[in-house]
């Protein structure tokens, strides 16, 4: 504010780490703050922490140039200060030039960080025949951080609606003047606030932070029925902050009110907007704005609710004088010079300490003093504001952007990063615009983009079983209907490459002006309710398709830009077994729908940067990244075969031999059982789905899941089979499918798995529940143990393989259904014995308020979950049904019931396999 700046966006960059966030008037918060897999109900401010610092590891792997997540930390540290450490962020700073080793507070070696290097340099040459420059690979990595750093800033600003280009950029901590230019540029930024003790600035902040007191209350009431009261509440929540803050010595006088927050939403949604309160006839149309505004779309007939309201107060901000422009401006003469080793060109050297006001300095220099060191780019200068030595620096655009034409490694890791950034925004997008339980709070969905040939390119790390799919699902999709400019498909048909008829698959191409497919974006999302004989739409008895739900062969949602809501609200509520829940299953398409319209002006703009013909290139290499990693993981497997045999629980039977060789890996399937009476029949997506899943774990190392992976796969399925039955589009005359999914594609990983000898058999199942009636259907899956493998135990009590959805929060679960529940914690003692012990299930007790119909689709009640190696195999899971008179019922693995109210079901989980042979008397006999 003394600088004359309202809005900024923060750098803070350190050694391990860079941390972000932004400012816009008031702070911005989030309500919800994650710490490794723990999320606190606790207010925080909203900071985007990612792996990118000074000691960022810099290294090559796969195919492409890699910068953290490992750091060198202290010990050993970067490669400069000659303990052994490996190439880093401040090693490439060093070689750069960017630093002045003769300034800095440690001893460094530049010939300790060169030999680092040439050590990088010297395996790209052996693994790619390229030789890199010195000037190449330095600048590669340099981007590479920088772009991690910028993705950063964008989830904290174009991912809530911001523009970056409307705001400074404050930078600060050790290293964040070193890339403060080039980070502004790739996002546009035209100014950057360097503050003189930028080092120190997060200590210093601590001391001058204000006492600062939320009140809150929680409301969760229609925004017109609790309008007339909201002022009343306001006063007082403020009455409560300021006795809150009175207890910290402070008068009535230091005090002021800062905000007075409503988090509002539509009816049914989880996620809330923030709008600022002014009056209450304004909130409406505030959130109509700002939902606009974030989402391009806004759904009018849903109504609005209140969750909770906020009232901030603290103590009062010293007033501060501004600081003041120079009238004068003068360029003062460098302290000294630095030839930089990459180009031999002087770099200027300026002692802060010694700029007064007014002094301005081009770049290239580095601008210094006790605690930070920056690096002035030549397309920037700097200014020296006032007594306190800040700086504001200014960029002129009419210098061309450096360092596009990079070299292959370098580009194709700036590619993956890219790539997976889109799809990461498109989740994000999904789950804050959705509707149901089941995606918002679940995650049961999944986001990926696809080449222009429609094969799976790079996604978010969502659902396995959605995402092995969605690439052979978009192939069968496109062969029945193309797509041009303006058009969205949308199916869930299994003839399609749909899973299950509760998974909507839509699908959009992308396309540059000229009407040139750059590729697809796609997404798959489980709605609770889809219709069907039972609410859920997973009736356990289904013989046919049609008895599942509402099915979709391929139909426009939109067609030329126009979206045909009508026509798919008829075909929800026509079907033979319509859906019980429309307008959430429309909310839920209409979130979908956001998603991908982002994804394309994602990926639309990423061609406007870099061309058409770059992007597909790097679509094609990274596809050939992930053949690579696969080929360079088999050398133990090739010229063999191996082969597995698994049951189902009501004895169908799961075969498969698969043949590695040079040419192709075969994974044949004869001796599968024939297509299953009721719904445990797959298709040929499901078991793409599972290959693909388990070929990526064979290359154990961070690739993104893309189907370069199946350019040697060849699929052998056994005619009809429960794994390849025949499907017509007459949803009446095919095969039920639900299970399939959810069930058999968890016993296909677990009998490629055996087959491969990689790990004992998982729980093996999603524990499918189901209830719901007329009005409502809910539906969970449950985690159980994982097994256990060479070198380690099984987890406990998680999802693991072909899911990872979360499970809903009890409050969240008791508050929008009529249910209580009474246990959910850990079954000790379910995992199989071995060196290697396997992971144990878990427990969950449901008790019901009013009647209700139950389902229940599982696995492994009868056949236990292998061990391997002389290991234990897992403990079944079983599920009891006790009736509000203390009968007692054990049911079956796939059940209904008719429930009333008081009765409750305990569903326990099985627990995974056991590796190897237990010690005995302090023998090791594996």
């Amino acid at each position: 504010q003394q600088l004359g700046f309202g809005r900024i966006l923060t750098l803070d960059m350190g050694g391990t780490s860079t941390d972000t966030a932004r400012y816009n008037g008031q702070y911005d918060y989030q309500s919800i703050t994650q710490i490794e897999q723990v999320e606190m109900s606790s207010p925080a401010l909203a900071i985007e922490t990612v792996a990118a610092g000074g000691g960022s590891i810099c290294s090559f792997q796969q195919g492409r140039l890699q910068v953290g997540p490992a750091s060198a930390g202290a010990q050993p540290g970067p490669a400069c200060y000659d303990a052994g450490g490996p190439l880093t962020i401040t090693d490439v700073n060093l070689l750069l030039s960017k630093l002045d080793p003769s300034g800095l507070g440690i001893p460094v070696r530049v010939e300790a960080a060169q030999a680092a290097l040439q050590q990088v340099q010297l395996l790209l040459s052996q693994k790619t025949g390229t030789s890199y420059t010195d000037t190449e690979l330095l600048q590669g990595f340099e981007q590479i951080a920088n772009e991690k750093m910028a993705e950063a800033i964008r989830r904290i600003s174009v991912a809530k609606g911001f523009d970056p280009k409307e705001y400074a950029l404050l930078v600060f901590g050790g290293a964040g003047g070193l890339h403060a230019c080039k980070i502004a540029e790739l996002l546009g930024i035209d100014s950057i606030l360097l503050p003189y003790d930028a080092g120190i600035l997060s200590a210093y902040g601590m001391g001058q932070a204000r006492i600062e007191r939320f009140a809150e209350r929680q409301i969760l009431q229609l925004l017109h029925e609790i309008a007339p009261y909201i002022e009343h509440i306001i006063e007082k929540l403020h009455q409560q902050a300021m006795h809150e803050l009175q207890k910290e010595n402070l008068a009535k006088a230091e005090i002021e009110r800062t905000a007075v927050q409503l988090f509002v939403r539509f009816k049914g949604q989880e996620s809330t907007l923030e709008i600022t309160f002014t009056e209450v006839e304004q909130i409406a149309a505030q959130f109509q704005a700002q939902y606009t505004q974030l989402f391009g779309h806004y759904p009018s007939k849903q109504q609005l609710e209140l969750e909770r309201i906020r009232v901030v107060l603290a103590s009062k901000a010293p007033k501060n004088s501004p600081i003041p422009h120079s009238a004068t401006t003068h360029y003062p003469k460098p302290h000294s010079t630095l030839s930089r080793a990459v180009d031999q060109q002087a770099i200027a050297i300026f002692d802060w300490d010694e700029l007064t006001a007014g002094a301005t300095i081009k770049g290239p220099a580095i601008l210094r003093n006790a605690h930070a060191t920056c690096y002035i780019e030549p397309n920037w200068a700097f200014e020296v504001r006032g007594k306190a030595k800040h700086m504001i620096g200014k960029w002129s655009r009419n210098v061309a952007d450096q360092g596009r034409n990079q070299k292959e490694a370098i580009e194709l890791e700036l590619f993956t990063n890219r790539f997976g950034a889109i799809a990461l925004e498109m989740g994000a997008q999904l789950q804050r615009t959705a509707f149901s339980v089941n995606i918002k709070e679940r995650l049961d969905f999944s986001c990926a983009i696809l080449d222009a040939q429609a094969e799976l390119l790079v996604n978010a790390p969502h659902i396995p079983v959605h995402l092995g799919s969605l690439g052979i699902c978009a192939r069968l999709v496109l062969e029945h209907s193309p797509l041009q400019p303006g058009d969205v498909l949308l199916t869930n048909h299994p003839k399609y490459g749909g899973s299950h008829l509760p998974d909507l698959t839509m699908l959009c191409g992308v396309f540059t002006q000229n009407g040139e497919c750059i590729g697809y974006v796609i997404n798959r999302a489980h709605h609770a309710e889809i219709g069907g004989k039972r609410p859920g739409s997973m009736p356990p008895d289904a013989t046919s398709l049609e008895e599942e739900g509402v099915s979709f062969t391929p139909t426009y949602l939109v067609k030329a830009g126009v979206v045909q809501w009508e026509a798919i609200r008829r075909m929800l509520a026509e079907a033979a077994f319509p859906s019980r829940m429309i307008e959430e299953n429309i909310a839920d398409l209409n979130a979908a729908l956001a998603s991908l319209r982002n994804g394309a002006h994602a990926l639309q703009q990423l061609v406007a940067e870099h061309s058409l013909e770059k992007v597909q290139h790097y679509m094609q290499a990274l596809k050939r990244s992930a053949q690579l990693a696969l080929e360079q993981a088999l050398p133990n497997y090739l010229n063999r075969q191996f082969e597995a045999i698994e049951y189902l629980d009501d004895g169908h039977r799961l075969q498969v031999q698969i043949s590695v060789s040079e040419q192709e890996l075969l994974f044949d399937f004869t001796g599968t059982s024939s297509r299953h009476p009721y719904n445990l029949n797959a298709n040929i997506s499901i078991v793409y789905s599972a290959i693909l899943y388990v070929l990526r774990l064979l290359c154990k190392r961070a690739i993104p899941l893309n189907e370069g992976l199946m350019q040697k796969v060849r699929v052998q399925l056994p005619e009809n089979s429960f794994l390849h039955p025949t499907f017509v589009d007459d949803a009446a005359a095919c095969p039920a499918v639900v299970g399939g999914n959810t069930e058999v594609s968890q016993r296909l990983v677990d009998t490629l798995l055996k087959a491969f000898g990689l790990a004992a058999c998982s729980q093996g199942t999603m524990n499918n529940f189901l209830f719901g009636n007329t009005d409502f259907g809910y539906y969970e899956t449950i985690g159980g143990g994982v097994g256990a493998g060479p070198g380690f135990e099984g987890h406990s009590a998680v999802h693991q393989h072909m899911t990872n959805t979360r499970i809903t929060d009890p409050e969240d679960l008791e508050f929008r259904y009529p249910v209580r529940l009474h246990r959910f914690g850990i079954r000790r003692d379910s995992g199989g014995e071995g060196q290697f012990r396997g992971g144990d299930g878990i427990v969950r007790e449901v008790e019901f308020l009013e009647p209700m119909e139950m389902t229940m689709i599982s696995q492994h009640r009868k056949e236990q979950p292998y061990g391997l190696a002389g290991g234990s195999p897992g403990k079944v899971g079983r599920q009891t049904l006790i009736r509000k008179n203390g009968t007692i019922e054990f049911l079956k693995g796939i059940d209904s019931q008719t429930l009333g109210a008081g009765d409750r079901v305990v569903i326990e989980t099985p627990g995974g396999g056991g590796y190897g042979k237990k010690e005995e008397h302090g023998k090791n006999n594996t």
